[in-house]
């Protein structure tokens, strides 16, 4: 079974993410493939273990394995936080559901540090922009100023949303070159700020669910055992595993 094949037969959950699921594309977006795929368990008994995440196999795709998936949610990885919301969803099972269920779970007031941190990181890159060629790669000033006000958001509601909204066009306005750097970099350091006063008070919860989303990864790798499972010829159970192998118990 090759890393795409599971991708191909396994996947629980997959969704579009990028500027379509933001409300920001334009007429030359991509469409940016993210999923989540659910390895069989019998495949963990091997020397070699499955791969935690998969390129393609089509193009401007990108899948994690559940328990890898599971594990950025909890640390409030945005990327990861925010393909669970994506309103465009292209693919879902009912352990996908069971998994979109859990969203509450993986939110808690970490998001601030995280959502942040990946926000300085992004400042930085435009800084050294601004210094080496007079002006910032304008794309990524908008999905900067977009990433901290949905952290402010979040904070703030409890509520992660990643469409812009109404925020569409003046977003659009920062990709296009058209708001003046230092305008774009008051609004940073106000978003930043409104961010950092929404953590006292947030409905988040200060640390995830990490017992409620354990008990989830535990079942459907229970499940997956199981529906592998067949009786052998004197009744003992045999357990299929990917290639054809059998493991008797």
């Amino acid at each position: 079974m090759t890393p795409q094949d599971l991708v191909r037969d396994h996947t629980i959950y997959s969704c579009v993410m990028g500027s379509r699921a933001f409300g920001l594309a334009t007429d030359g977006s991509d469409t940016d493939l993210r999923g989540v795929f659910l390895a069989p368990t019998a495949l963990y008994w091997r020397f070699d273990k499955p791969p935690t995440h998969v390129d393609g196999p089509a193009e401007e795709q990108f899948s994690w394995e559940l328990e890898r998936f599971c594990e950025l949610a909890l640390r409030a990885n945005p990327n990861i936080l925010e393909c669970l919301h994506s309103p465009l969803v292209e693919r879902v099972d009912d352990t996908g559901r069971e998994l979109l269920a859990l969203r509450d779970a993986f939110l808690s007031r970490r998001v601030h540090e995280t959502f942040v941190r990946y926000a300085v990181g992004q400042r930085r890159k435009l800084d050294a922009d601004v210094r080496q060629y007079g002006a910032p790669r304008w794309k990524h000033a908008m999905h900067l100023l977009r990433l901290l006000a949905t952290c402010r958001d979040l904070l703030r509601t409890g509520r992660l949303v990643t469409d812009v909204g109404d925020g569409r066009e003046r977003l659009l306005a920062v990709r296009r070159g058209e708001v003046p750097w230092p305008e774009v970099e008051s609004w940073t350091a106000r978003l930043a700020a409104e961010a950092d006063a929404a953590v006292t008070g947030s409905p988040l919860p200060a640390e995830p669910d990490r017992a409620r989303v354990e008990d989830f990864l535990v079942r459907v790798r229970r499940a997956s055992a199981l529906r592998e499972a067949q009786p052998g010829p004197y009744g003992e159970v045999v357990q299929v595993v990917a290639g054809g192998g059998l493991v008797g118990q």
